[in-house]
């Protein structure tokens, strides 16, 4: 969902270019989809026009996967749509993290269907598959230009009507809309709306990084400990919905593999279009973006080795798992390996996690999150009472749930809007003073930075004790045709 965050006064607004509002009371595009997504109950929308004039940015995905001769093996099951008119329900937005991309998610109800036999399948795993769903993406802005034109829609409350009314934004029959008829369709036109209001609020992005981080790695944490865990499910049940390519959400999990299986040729047979989108990302002078960070287990096979209490036995390549009589300790590390920034920042919330230090780390994070559920079950853990699997799986579940939402409104409040500008011009605002600098100079003042072969082209920012990277990468997208 898109957050708006506005002020009053002239500092640190959004200047310069012609894609931001030039008459304050012009509604901006990302107003205008904010407002359709709060009021999305009451609109539907004309999914056929939308199909018809979309021009898809990125590759296409089919279910299933390659074998070694780059075959197309489908699955044993299929899909097929419930609502087979042309109107679907106002779809979410959401802006993305690291480039000025604005998508809409609409979800369908489907069945899940045997391929073979052409037969429907109603239940698994003792689950009546009756609110199954799949969720396509559409590209409303692709690196800061409008790529879908129109929506057209029925509104079904006047309330909503005359709300849109009044932003000027309904068209119909080539005109602005006066009447409200729930059986008319309405064209919104989004190609003529400045993309942002003109008195967005930047923040302050300074310690964001280092908090973001924590999160995140005490997220991966959490998720390597649910990943084959249920808070719902058993075990057992968890394997009958993977043989029917069902999450333990129960979403339908399909492999899928790109629709070319050589991009290379696909480009010269001119199937496929390339173009240049901007990356960008934000970090600190000791770790250059969250992408540093590495996964929960690859960490915990790098520092830790694993025993299990009751025999003694010693696992060196140890995985995260709910075994009560898992332990873990510190590896003895060789004089060869090196000890990097990442690994400096990820360790001490690894072993409050694990429970060979106590330096409150993790309280800290849980607390900030507002999990109270997960700081008591942390106590529990400590003191040693008895916690079952079932409290365990239930209160990491929570605490993943509240810090990934706290991640979504940091990133949504604080620095989405400057990610969408630069990725918009390749530069920062004019109201941000830094100079560019290239790798080599930004590596050679700090050179605890490590960076990828494609980040080494980029350009970097350093604002405060942060450091805004800038990236061009090459985005191949099919010529026609949509979702």
């Amino acid at each position: 969902m898109i957050n708006i965050i506005k002020k009053n006064t002239t500092n640190n607004i959004l200047q310069e270019s012609q894609i931001w509002a030039q008459e304050s009371t012009k509604i901006s595009l990302v107003e205008l989809l904010k407002i359709l997504e709060e009021n999305r109950q009451s609109i539907i929308l004309n999914l056929k026009q939308l199909r018809k004039n979309y021009q898809r940015k990125g590759i296409k995905r089919v279910p299933g996967y390659r074998d070694e001769n780059g075959s197309l093996i489908k699955p044993l099951l299929t899909t097929e749509f419930i609502d087979q008119g042309e109107y679907v329900g106002m779809g979410s937005f959401e802006m993305n993290r690291n480039s000025a991309t604005i998508n809409m998610l609409i979800s369908r109800g489907v069945r899940l269907i045997e391929a073979e036999e052409n037969t429907s399948m109603f239940e698994v795993a003792g689950v009546l598959l009756k609110d199954l769903a799949i969720f396509s993406n559409y590209t409303i802005v692709c690196d800061g230009k409008v790529n879908v034109k129109s929506l057209q829609v029925k509104i079904s409350r006047k309330k909503v009507f005359d709300l849109l009314k009044e932003k000027g934004v309904l068209e119909k029959d080539g005109f602005l809309a006066e009447d409200f008829d729930f059986r008319s369709e309405y064209t919104i036109r989004l190609d003529n709306l400045p993309l942002v209001p003109v008195d967005i609020e930047y923040s302050d992005i300074d310690g964001l990084f280092e908090q973001l981080a924590e999160v995140k790695v005490l997220i991966s944490i959490i998720s390597a400990h649910l990943k084959q865990e249920s808070d719902v499910f058993v075990r057992e049940q968890l394997e009958e919905l993977k043989k029917y390519y069902l999450s333990k959400n129960v979403y339908i999990n399909f492999p899928t593999t790109n629709e070319h299986n050589d991009t290379k040729e696909a480009v010269a047979d001119g199937l496929l279009n390339s173009r240049i989108s901007y990356k960008i990302d934000i970090g600190n002078k000791n770790i250059l973006n969250l992408d540093k960070l590495q996964s929960a287990n690859k960490f915990l096979n790098k520092m830790y080795y694993a025993y299990d209490k009751k025999t003694g036995n010693i696992f060196t390549k140890p995985t995260f798992a709910l075994e009560p009589h898992i332990a873990f300790k510190h590896k003895q590390m060789s004089p060869k390996t090196k000890i990097t920034k990442v690994d400096e920042l990820m360790k001490p919330i690894f072993d409050d996690f694990l429970g060979l230090e106590n330096n409150g780390i993790v309280e800290g994070i849980l607390a900030k999150v507002g999990d109270i559920a997960g700081v008591q079950w942390l106590h529990d853990k400590r003191n040693g009472k008895a916690v079952s699997r079932e409290e365990t799986v239930a209160a990491l579940s929570s605490s993943k749930i509240k810090l990934e939402k706290y991640i979504a409104r940091i990133f949504q409040e604080k620095i989405c809007f400057l990610v969408f500008y630069i990725g918009c011009k390749g530069h920062l605002p004019d109201t941000i003073k830094a100079k560019a600098m290239t790798f080599e100079e930004l590596a050679k003042k700090y050179p605890n930075l490590q960076f990828s072969n494609k980040e080494q082209n980029g350009k970097f920012f350093e604002v405060g004790n942060s450091i805004i990277s800038v990236h061009s990468k090459t985005e191949y997208y099919q010529r026609s045709e949509c979702n």
